[in-house]
């Protein structure tokens, strides 16, 4: 539609990624699709942009005679952290910018309840949600779902990780059969695997996941460290070098965060600590402060490693090591971009 091809020049972009040229083509024809992709490839888009077409379409077709008002959302996002799930409505809002009243919700933790009412009111047309919030909204009427003809899961492995397997399958029994199911992970094995074929009709599986690869944009460095005082010492030595731009410094766990970000605001650091057991507004306003360059340096759990995305960061350093290759993968994705 013309006005998302505005949307995609307005924003810069000449030649679409990898996965999104291999996955928009079969998305517009209504196909169901596993997609593999790596962080930074562009994936975000190689799901909305077909469903803001699914929007237009429909708009279009009410427009020639099918005045059927619809409840609730066209299309679900499900995504697995907050800042994700606000960074696929930022990516909404971006490509939708010349689509007139365009209606895009967000149903997250953390967020007021009566906002979110407010939200889920009358017409809408995508809902991004995370899956306990939006299982809230069910379970009080408030969220209809019986109007739904995309649905995306974004990092399905991950939300199969954060134990939000009953509640995938407890939304997805509330949306319409005949719906079209587009679903990203880094994987498809075990539960994921498991997951796709319940929720899909003769899927296309896409891979363009390529870990392996080599990452241009970005260096990879090795430090050793004797004790957990010379682990700290380097860490200040590299923070204190001056190419360092903004940093982020990841920790294994919520109290190393707030723990590290006292050392080394101690030391004369403009950092600041961010991890999920954090209210959503206080979280906000630390992206927010990283973003306006008020702080130098952000000490995060792997919660934040998603979603973040500030071109500024230079460094990333891994303090405490992730649990997965995936995370690691995440985490040095927010730089090099």
């Amino acid at each position: 539609h013309d006005a998302l091809l505005r949307a995609v020049k307005d924003s810069g972009y000449e030649n679409a990624t990898e996965v999104q040229a291999q996955a928009i083509p079969p998305a517009l024809t209504g196909a169901d699709l596993m997609v593999s992709s790596r962080t930074g490839s562009g994936k975000t888009a190689s799901f909305i942009l077909p469903a803001l077409q699914q929007v237009l379409t429909a708009r279009a077709e009410r427009a020639a005679g099918n005045k059927t008002k619809t409840i609730g959302p066209r299309v679900l996002v499900l995504a697995p952290t907050r800042e994700l799930a606000m960074q696929v409505a930022k990516s909404a809002m971006t490509y939708g910018r010349h689509i007139q009243g365009l209606r895009v919700a967000t149903v997250l933790g953390g967020m007021p309840y009566a906002h979110q009412l407010r939200a889920l009111s009358g017409h809408l047309d995508i809902l991004i949600a995370t899956p306990g919030r939006l299982l809230d909204h069910i379970n009080s009427g408030r969220c209809k779902l019986e109007n739904v003809t995309m649905f995306v899961l974004d990092e399905a492995d991950r939300m199969l990780d954060m134990g939000f397997i009953d509640d995938i399958n407890f939304v997805a029994e509330q949306i319409p059969a005949t719906r079209q199911t587009l679903m990203y992970s880094a994987t498809f094995a075990g539960n994921t695997g498991r997951l796709a074929a319940q929720l899909m009709k003769d899927p296309q599986r896409i891979d363009v996941s390529g870990h392996t690869e080599t990452h241009e944009n970005i260096e990879q460095r090795l430090h050793w460290a004797d004790n957990g005082q010379h682990k700290r010492k380097l860490l200040e030595h590299i923070l204190g070098e001056r190419d360092v731009d903004q940093a982020v410094v990841f920790t294994s766990t919520q109290q190393d965060t707030e723990w590290l970000a006292e050392q080394l605001e101690a030391i004369g650091h403009r950092v600041a600590a961010l991890h999920g057991g954090m209210p959503q507004g206080k979280r906000n306003r630390t992206l927010m402060a990283l973003r306006r360059r008020d702080l130098r340096v952000l000490v995060a759990t792997d919660v934040a490693a998603r979603g973040i995305d500030v071109p500024t960061i230079s460094h990333v350093i891994n303090f405490g090591l992730p649990m997965k290759a995936e995370d690691y993968v995440h985490r040095i994705g927010r730089t090099g971009r």
